[in-house]
Formats: C-alpha cells, structure tokens, sequence
C-alpha cells in the first residue's frame, strides 16, 4: 500500500485518523523480562466505507493455540523490529507481501502464559486482499467489520480459573465462531483506543 497524498481524500482521512488516536497516549509496555519476545499484525482495511479486521484460524496440526482465532504473527528474531517480524509472519502464514501493510501504530503490549511478550502493530492493508495460505500453520482467514465487535450482543464476560486465580474471560461470539484469550485482549484494546462511539471512519 502506498503512502496516502493529498489527492487520495478517503484513504488520508481514516489512515491519518487512526494514527492520531493510536499515538496518544503512547501504548504501554512491559519491562523486560525472560519470556521470548513476538509481535503480530493487526490488518485492517476499508469496504463500503466500514472498518474490517481481519483474523486467522491456526491449523488444528500446531503444536500450540491449535485450531485458536489469532492474529498472524510470531517471533521477533535476532536483529528486527516488531514490525518487520509481523510482515514477516504475515507474509509467511498468509502471503500477503511483507511491503503491503502500512504501518499506523501499535497497541499496547500483551503477555501469554505460554511465555511470550507480544507488541501488536496495527497495519492498514490492501483491498481487496489477496492471500495464500500456508496450510500447515493457517486453517482460516477471516474478515469482520471492527465495530461488530463493540456491540454487546457479541460479547460474553466468563468467570475461569487459572492456576487457582478467579479471572473474567472475554469471549467474543462471531457467527459460530469463539474469539478470547489474547486476541480478543488486543480486539478490545483497539476499540477502546479507536472509541466505542465511533459510528464508522470517513
């Protein structure tokens, strides 16, 4: 995706939009610790004038988190950014070039009990898409409109014990499908930054 200019009015609009309320406050980060450091993308796009996000379903064949709703992603390596390591896993899990995502900021940090500390960085990406999946890792992909996600309809707050701690699970319900854990952490962060009464990005 290209640089929006002055002459692209609906796309400079809602990239600039989201930037700005992205930026400030700054998202929070972890200190630094052991667990392994990893970044994902969170892909968004316009149609028909409405915000869509875009998700995957991991193979039932991994190891980890299988068959679980995920942003693509994984680990940074030696010597990258949290960028480049999420064009990096979203080129490799969904094949979308690594040069198409535009960069509008990030999120707030996010730990997972299986030892990651991951940074989620929110790219505005090409429609329509144009993806092959590796079946190996990607079962899935999917796309909602953003603002599905604040309508409390969808939304189920379920009370879990973990490690003997009582704690409240958010599920978010899409169709027949189950989004929680650390997506749907990363869901909610990106409406409460972007605003809940935001009707649509003009």
């Amino acid at each position: 995706m290209n640089e929006p200019t002055e002459g692209d009015a609906t796309p400079l609009s809602w990239i600039l939009q989201l930037r700005d309320r992205l930026s400030s406050p700054p998202p929070a980060r972890l200190p630094v610790s052991d667990d392994r450091r990893a970044a994902v993308l969170v892909p968004l796009y316009i149609d028909a004038n409405e915000l869509w996000v875009l998700l995957t379903k991991r193979a039932e064949t991994l190891e980890k988190h299988r068959g679980q709703y995920a942003f693509p992603g994984g680990a940074i390596e030696a010597g990258e950014s949290p960028w480049e390591a999420a064009t990096r896993e979203t080129e490799e899990e969904l094949g979308i070039d690594r040069a198409k995502p535009l960069s509008l900021g990030e999120l707030d940090a996010e730990t997972t009990p299986s030892g990651y500390r991951i940074v989620p960085c929110v790219a505005a990406v090409p429609f329509p898409l144009d993806t092959t999946l590796n079946e190996g890792e990607i079962a899935e992909v999917f796309s909602a409109p953003l603002l599905a996600f604040a309508n409390p309809r969808m939304v189920e707050e379920r009370a879990v014990e973990v490690d003997g701690v009582g704690r409240m699970l958010r599920i978010y319900h899409v169709g027949n499908r189950r989004i929680w854990g650390l997506t749907a952490r990363i869901l909610q962060n990106l409406l409460e930054r972007l605003g809940l009464g935001m009707a649509g990005i003009e």
